[in-house]
């Protein structure tokens, strides 16, 4: 097979013929590519769509001769496999030229307008999305116009290890899963910017495709329009496996944006202690500490070691972030102290937790105003600050980045850095 690299559209309606002795056969033209497997990092291109008045047909690439320059397609055998259905192969051309695609690298939503191919480990191989103008005026012109303007045009490609399509191809069985990854490796502001850019459809399908985990640290940097088309399009039990991965404030958020009736359902599909916890934190005002407040934080009993306390501490590592300080309550969750990490690495391994804590400690009552909440963080310089009810009873913590939403312009809020992750009650068991 003489071609060696080059672009679909400089293939696209060539003629096929078949080889023999003589006079060529013609069988038809060149209209499509079939690929079987999507998800390799550079998917093989196993056959070529040959249309004739008889209608599509397959070629595989072993059937295929030579490529003549800027001619025909020699065929070793006449096509004789009917082209599959949509649902069973992903066509190149039809399914993603002038598509949507995410470029991962790049971190912006572009379209293909022609694909790079190069023959190498002894199959023809897709290797590239042409994003740029040459793609397009390759494809209008043809043939050796197309060849002379496009040698001149700077070339816009993107290695295809680094393309995401947004679109579901074939969802019955063809889609190309390796863009679950791809599109995981953004940063949650750089996606939740790209998912914000396309249309209520794309961008439910984009968080659709996501593990819930990235869906929920993207849904997080979205404004509430956003968000509340993204959770209609998404059903209801999909959607609340997403916002249980969110932050229990911002989750609570959200749910302050939908209908009583829309929250319930979504709250019925979720575990009962965290709907309960969503419940309760949807009933405060948002201009509040309660509003403001998340129930993830880390609370031990007095009576533990430091050591115990210290193991409890790696064996929760996994699911949490970011641990501020570790509260100290009774059984009755009112809160008795609050200590540092830096005091539990410092202190003694036998010494127990009531010791070595601090007991006066700086609190808010959750129906205080956001603004107040913010001030008192910022005089006492604290990265959390507990929320208690009136008999001290703790009830949650409004952590710092949630403070600073509390007082800048909303436009700048999804733009800053976010401390928390997703941790649902990462509480210490009583020893």
């Amino acid at each position: 097979m003489a071609f060696h690299d080059g672009f679909l559209s400089e293939m696209i309606g060539r003629t096929a013929v078949l080889d023999g002795v003589g006079r060529k056969l013609t069988v038809g033209r060149v209209s499509d590519f079939v690929v079987e497997h999507p998800d390799d990092t550079f998917p093989k291109i196993d056959a070529l769509v040959i249309k004739s008045n008889r209608g599509k047909y397959l070629a595989p690439i072993g059937t295929i001769v030579d490529f003549e320059a800027g001619g025909n397609v020699v065929l070793s055998e006449v096509p004789m496999r009917e082209a599959p259905p949509d649902d069973e192969a992903l066509y190149l051309v039809e399914d993603l030229f002038d598509k949507q695609i995410v470029d991962v690298d790049g971190r912006k939503v572009v379209r293909i307008n022609d694909i790079e191919v190069a023959r190498t480990g002894g199959a023809l191989r897709v290797v590239a999305a042409d994003i740029g103008f040459g793609g397009i005026v390759r494809r209008l012109g043809g043939g050796n116009l197309s060849r002379a303007l496009t040698d001149r045009i700077p070339r816009t490609l993107i290695a295809w290890d680094n393309v995401a399509p947004l679109h579901d191809l074939n969802p019955t069985e063809i889609r190309l899963s390796v863009s679950d990854s791809r599109l995981a490796r953004l940063h949650p502001s750089d996606l939740a910017e790209i998912i914000g850019d396309l249309s209520a459809r794309d961008a439910a399908r984009v968080v659709g495709s996501l593990d819930d985990e990235s869906a929920a640290d993207a849904l997080e940097h979205l404004d509430a329009e956003t968000q509340r088309s993204i959770i209609d399009d998404l059903g209801a039990e999909r959607a609340a496996d997403i916002i249980e991965e969110m932050d229990s404030d911002d989750a609570a958020d959200l749910l302050g944006e939908l209908s009583t009736e829309q929250q319930e359902q979504l709250l019925r599909e979720m575990d009962a202690e965290t709907a309960e916890d969503l419940r309760e934190l949807v009933a405060y005002d948002e201009h509040t500490a309660g509003g403001l407040m998340t129930t993830d934080y880390m609370w031990i009993y007095p009576h533990r070691t430091v050591a115990a306390t210290i193991a409890k501490i790696r064996e929760l590592a996994p699911e949490t972030e970011f641990i501020y300080y570790l509260y100290v309550t009774d059984e009755a969750e009112k809160l008795l102290g609050v200590l540092s990490l830096r005091t539990l690495l410092l202190s003694a391994p036998d010494d127990l937790i009531h010791t070595v804590m601090e007991s006066d400690v700086v609190s808010v009552h959750p129906d205080v105003k956001s603004t107040d909440v913010a001030s008192t963080i910022a005089r006492y310089d604290l990265l959390a600050c507990p929320v208690l009810d009136d008999a001290g009873k703790m009830l949650g913590i409004v952590t710092v980045d949630d403070a600073i939403d509390a007082i800048i312009p909303e436009r700048l809020k999804k733009q800053l850095p976010r401390l928390t992750k997703h941790h649902r009650h990462d509480r210490l068991e009583r020893v």
